[in-house]
Parts: structure tokens; sequence; C-alpha cells
């Protein structure tokens, strides 16, 4: 299981930033199926997704990742695809790469906040996939692929999801 620290009961709210290449697929669609299991709890204060890459900023999410989150009773999401930002770094207790890649590309940025900002940066930059149950499990990008790419990368949020809320909360508490 992935390194993180369970919160208590008098801790305070985490924040947690996921994150892919273009933000419009893998983290929007984790975004979404997050908060959709957190809505209600006190634990989880923002939730947010970037991209590290700006391809599509300002865009919303492919048409596939909102009809895949519609199709599971997820209907109330919007977003404007942005690239991630040093700020981040600072912002959040959690950022979630989606893949191996993009797990690098935040290490090396968060090598240059910290150099910037020193202890400022709290962010946690970890692998999303470590909380499937797999060590190392990745989310393939679907972009590219038919609708059943889309339906694999939501069970996989979901999975990743649940995973995450048992380790850091340290139980099977989601909303």
């Amino acid at each position: 299981m992935a390194d993180a620290t369970s919160i208590n009961a008098a801790a305070p709210p985490i924040s947690v930033l996921f994150v892919c290449l273009g933000n419009i697929c893998r983290s929007t669609m984790a975004e979404a199926v997050f908060r959709s299991l957190t809505s209600a709890n006190p634990h989880i204060s923002h939730v947010d997704s970037a991209g590290t890459g700006a391809y599509h900023a300002g865009d919303s999410p492919d048409s596939r990742t909102i009809n895949t989150l519609a199709n599971n009773g997820i209907v109330d999401y919007a977003h404007g695809a942005r690239k991630i930002q040093s700020s981040d770094f600072t912002k959040f207790d959690y950022i979630l790469a989606m893949d191996r890649e993009n797990l690098r590309d935040l290490r090396r940025l968060e090598q240059r906040v910290v150099k910037t900002e020193g202890d400022g940066a709290r962010g946690k930059v970890m692998l999303f996939g470590d909380f499937g149950g797999r060590k190392g499990e990745t989310v393939i990008d679907p972009y590219y692929g038919a609708n059943d790419g889309f339906e694999t990368a939501y069970e996989q949020m979901v999975r990743f999801s649940k995973g995450f809320l048992r380790n850091i909360l340290g139980s099977g508490e989601t909303g």
C-alpha cells in the first residue's frame, strides 16, 4: 500500500488534486468519482484536477468521460481543464498521478517548487494506482480508444478512491 499517514478525527480536512496529461479524461473522472464518494465527508476539504500539459486548457472533459460518469449516476460534474501550477504544491495535501510519466513530471516540478518555496510545499506526490491493491498500477489513457477504456478507467477510479480513503482515513469511510 502507498505510504500515507492516517488522519484522526481532530485533524484538519485534507485536500486532493488528481493529475493526468491533458485534464480531460482520467484526472477529471477521478475528481468526479472522488467527489461523489466524499460529498458528505468532513475529512475532505477541497478536490480538484489538473494536467501536466496545457493541451486542453479551458476545455470541458471529454464527452466519453461525461457519458461514463452519467452512466454511473454522476451527473452534476463540470470542469474546465487546467495545467498544474506551482501553487498546487502548497495548496493540496495529496497530489495523485494517474501514471508513471505524470508521476515523474510531478516529482520534477515538485523539486523546483521545493527549491523556490522551501518547506511551503506540502503536497505528497503519489501514484493514485498504488491505492488500488496492486502497487504500481496505472490508469491507461482511454483518450485514443473506445468507450470500454472509459468504463475500465471508471472502475479503477472507484477502487483507487476507496483504497485511498481507507489508507488515509484509516477506515472504509467515504461520505
